[in-house]
């Protein structure tokens, strides 16, 4: 897709969607003169799946726009991660909240996190199940440098649209919940979930944050 084109697409979503939908532009594979593109369009947080290639990103683009890790985190890639990266979205475990929050102690930083939740139960996914979260925040409150502030979800990625409205459903359900407990040093207000394909239906079971790429930039030319 040309960088005209993306522009095009950029403000064409950003037009449909309600003001307070934070847009992350999932880059995966994207060049940077894509990614400029994007950002020139409006663009205001990019979303990477791998530390590796943000940090070659981060290098060219540096700080004009906030940077989300938007997959699977490893544990043994959370120091590069800790000092490219403005939010984690994928936090799901004690032991990788922990590591973070060590890293994030070294570098002098306070790191926003959203909980990443398996809300199809897929054993082949990460992410804690709905019903899990509660007892894994209660137990990552007390790190210093961590600042909990909601949950992520993937739902399937292809297939109707519609197939993914129960996971979201799920997710949201979770996320009131939370809310609603009201636990100290927890501010729930993020929600992000939904792709290309199913942004629309998330927006409907109430994400705030949309994370796409496919629709912004063309298909990917090659797969990491």
């Amino acid at each position: 897709m040309s960088q005209q084109s993306i522009i095009s697409s950029v403000m064409k979503i950003l037009d449909s969607i309600p003001s307070d939908i934070l847009l992350v532009a999932a880059s995966k594979t994207r060049t940077p003169e894509e990614v400029q593109a994007a950002i020139s369009a409006g663009i205001k947080v990019i979303g990477y799946n791998y530390v590796q290639e943000a940090e070659r990103m981060h290098q060219v683009i540096g700080n004009q726009v906030k940077w989300h890790m938007i997959g699977h985190l490893q544990r043994n890639k959370v120091k590069k991660a800790v000092k490219l990266f403005d939010m984690i979205e994928t936090i799901d475990s004690v032991k990788l909240a922990q590591i973070v929050d060590e890293q994030c102690a070294l570098n002098k930083k306070k790191m926003t996190v959203l909980i990443e939740i398996n809300s199809g139960k897929e054993s082949n996914k990460t992410g804690i199940l709905p019903e899990d979260v509660d007892e894994l925040i209660l137990k990552i409150i007390d790190l210093p440098n961590l600042v909990v502030q909601g949950l992520m979800t993937m739902g399937p990625r292809f297939g109707n649209p519609e197939d993914a409205r129960p996971y979201f459903k799920a997710t949201k359900k979770a996320f009131d919940r939370l809310k609603n407990l009201d636990i100290p040093n927890v501010n729930i207000k993020y929600l992000s979930m939904g792709m290309s394909n199913s942004y629309k239906i998330a927006i409907e079971e109430g994400a705030n944050i949309i994370r796409i790429g496919t629709k912004l930039f063309g298909e990917r030319q090659c797969n990491f």
